[in-house]
C-alpha cells in the first residue's frame, strides 16, 4: 500500500490519469470539433456585441491627407491617399511594409490579390504593384484623365475613368485587352465577374458590357441623376444614384425590375449578399431591403443613428458596421435593425473627425479616419476582436 502511494504521488499526472481510467473510470468525453467550433463563433460574436471594445491598434501614416481607398485580406491592409501614395500593412502588428510610390496624382481607387495591388489614379495611368516587394510591375497608360474606379476578377482588372471610357487590363502582362466606348460623361462605379463589366456613369445611365466583344449589351435608363454606386451579383444590378433612388435590374434581359425609394440623399455605398441589399446614404440612414421582392426591411436609425453622412458599410449574417461622416462606427442587428453599439467614437467627431473606409473581417475592423480641418490626424485603427486572444 505504502509502495502504492508513493507510485501515486511521483508519477506524472498523465501516467497516474492514465491508470486510473486503466483500471475502470469513465473517461470524460472531449468535446467535438463542431461543438469547440461553434462556441468559438459565439465567443466572436459576443465580443462584437457586448464585451468590452479592444484597445484600437493605431496605424499612422500618409501624413494629413486623405485616405480615399481602403483594402483588406485578413492579414494585409492597403490604404490609397491622395499624397500619391499607397500602403500596405500588417494585419497582424500594424507595421508598415511598404510605401508604394510612383504616382504623380492622388490615388482614388484600388484593388488587391494575394499576389499583386492595381492602383488608378488623377495622373491618369493605372499602376500594378507586388504586394510582397513593392515593386511597380507595371504601369498602364491609355486613359485621357482620372482612373476613378477599379475592379478586379482573377488576373483581369477593368478601369473606368472621368474620360467616360472603360478598359480592360491583363495585369499579368500589363496590356490593354478592351476598350469599352459609349458612356458620354464621367464612369465612377464598375463592376466585374469574369464574363459582364457593369458601369455606372454620371451621364445617368448604367451599361452591361461583353467586354470580348467590346459590345453594350443593355443600356439601364431610369435614374434622373449621376450614378454612384454599383452591385452585380451575376444576375442581379442595383444601381444607386443622386436622384435619391436604388434600382435593381436584371443582368441578362436589361430590364428593371424594382426601385428601391425612402433614402432622401446620395446613395454612397451598398453591399448586396444573395437577395439582401444594405445601403448607406447621404441623408445618415442606412437600410436593410430584400430585392426580390423590393421591400424595405429594415431603416438603421432612431435615437443612436448617425448624425451625418453615412460613408461606408459592411455587413454579414448577424450584424451590419456602419461608417461617418459624424466620426463614428456602429454596430448593428441585421435581423432586427437594432442599434447595438458604437464600436468607434472619435473624440473630434462632430468637430471635423470623419471615419472615411471601413472594412471588416469575422473578426476584425478596420477603419480609415482623419479631418479635413486638422482636428483628427490621418490613421488606420485596427480593432481585433478574435476570441481566442
Amino acid at each position: 500500500m505504502q509502495s502504492r502511494r508513493r507510485k501515486l504521488r511521483t508519477g506524472s499526472t498523465l501516467t497516474t490519469t492514465r491508470s486510473l481510467h486503466d483500471s475502470g473510470s469513465p473517461r470524460p468525453p472531449s468535446p467535438s470539433p463542431w461543438k469547440l467550433a461553434y462556441l468559438y463563433q459565439q465567443n466572436i460574436e459576443l465580443n462584437w456585441r457586448s464585451r468590452p471594445l479592444p484597445n484600437p491598434r493605431v496605424l499612422k501614416g500618409h501624413d494629413d491627407h486623405v485616405i480615399t481607398c481602403l483594402q483588406f485580406n485578413g492579414s494585409r491592409i492597403v490604404s490609397g491617399s491622395d499624397d500619391n501614395t499607397l500602403k500596405i500593412w500588417s494585419a497582424i502588428d500594424g507595421k508598415c511594409l511598404k510605401t508604394l510610390t510612383g504616382h504623380t496624382g492622388g490615388v482614388w481607387s484600388s484593388q488587391m490579390s494575394d499576389t499583386v495591388v492595381v492602383s488608378g489614379s488623377t495622373d491618369r495611368t493605372l499602376k500594378v504593384w507586388n504586394i510582397n516587394t513593392g515593386h511597380c510591375i507595371h504601369t498602364l497608360y491609355g486613359h485621357t484623365s482620372t482612373v476613378r474606379c477599379l475592379h478586379m476578377h482573377g488576373n483581369k482588372v477593368v478601369s473606368g475613368s472621368r474620360d467616360a471610357m472603360l478598359r480592360v487590363w491583363d495585369v499579368t502582362t500589363g496590356e490593354c485587352l478592351h476598350v469599352l466606348v459609349g458612356h458620354v460623361a464621367a464612369v465612377r462605379c464598375v463592376q466585374y465577374d469574369g464574363r459582364l463589366v457593369v458601369s455606372g456613369a454620371y451621364d445617368f445611365t448604367v451599361k452591361v458590357w461583353d467586354p470580348e466583344r467590346e459590345e453594350c449589351l443593355h443600356t439601364l435608363s431610369g435614374h434622373t441623376n449621376r450614378v454612384y454606386s454599383l452591385q452585380f451579383d451575376g444576375m442581379h444590378i442595383v444601381s444607386g444614384s443622386l436622384d435619391t433612388s436604388i434600382r435593381v435590374w436584371d443582368a441578362e434581359t436589361g430590364q428593371a425590375k424594382h426601385t428601391l425609394m425612402g433614402h432622401q440623399s446620395l446613395t454612397s455605398g451598398m453591399e448586396l449578399r444573395q437577395n439582401i441589399l444594405v445601403s448607406g446614404n447621404a441623408d445618415s440612414t442606412v437600410k436593410i431591403w430584400d430585392i426580390s421582392t423590393g421591400k424595405c426591411l429594415q431603416t438603421l436609425s432612431g435615437p443612436n443613428k448617425h448624425q451625418s453622412a453615412v460613408t461606408c458599410l459592411q455587413f454579414n449574417r448577424k450584424f451590419v458596421v456602419t461608417s461617418s461622416d459624424d466620426g463614428t462606427v456602429k454596430l448593428w442587428d441585421l435581423k432586427t435593425g437594432e442599434f447595438v453599439r458604437n464600436l468607434v467614437t472619435l473624440e473630434s467627431g462632430g468637430s471635423g473627425g470623419v471615419v472615411w473606409r471601413i472594412k471588416t473581417s469575422d473578426i476584425k475592423l478596420v477603419c480609415a479616419v482623419g479631418s479635413r480641418n486638422g482636428t483628427e490626424e490621418t490613421k488606420l485603427m485596427v480593432l481585433d476582436f478574435d476570441a481566442e486572444k
